[in-house]
This record gives C-alpha cells, sequence and structure tokens, in this order.
C-alpha cells in the first residue's frame, strides 16, 4: 500500500489502516523517528481515578482498543517481500 505527501506536509492513512489500528478522529498519534522509518503510535490516556467505597481505584480511559487479525498481519508481511 502506497500514500504519498502533499505539498503542506501531510500524509493520508488509508481507511483500512486507520480501521484496523483502531484511529479515529481526534486520536492522539505519536511520531517516532528511527535510522529506517518512522512510526506512528497512538498514545492511549492515563487511567482516571474514582472512588469505589472507601478505596479509590483507577479505571481506564481507552475507549475500543483495536481487534487485530495477527494471523492476517503475518500472512501480509510474509507476501510484501517476494524471494
Amino acid at each position: 500500500m502506497k500514500t504519498t505527501i502533499d505539498k503542506a506536509g501531510r500524509v493520508v492513512i488509508p481507511a483500512s489502516v486507520r480501521e484496523k489500528a483502531g484511529f479515529a478522529p481526534g486520536t492522539e498519534l505519536q511520531v517516532v523517528v528511527d535510522e529506517i522509518s518512522v512510526r506512528l503510535i497512538r498514545t492511549a490516556p492515563g487511567p482516571r481515578r474514582a472512588r469505589r467505597g472507601k478505596r479509590i481505584v483507577a479505571r481506564p480511559t481507552a475507549r475500543r482498543k483495536p481487534v487485530i487479525d495477527l494471523d492476517a498481519l503475518i500472512d501480509e508481511e510474509r507476501n510484501r517481500w517476494p524471494f
């Protein structure tokens, strides 16, 4: 799958990739650059504190986890490079 950078420096993430990764409008992403790649990592907000009886407990604030089919991802990666 290929995409391009527009004149404003923006990159469009294809809908199928956004769906797999669980990216929705307003999702915060961390950009990580290393020697060979640029990665986008979804940042999840930390837990919120809530009172439960006399105790204070941590409640997750993430709305939903993305559904990831690991077998499909492995097959996709294997088929990506012809040998």
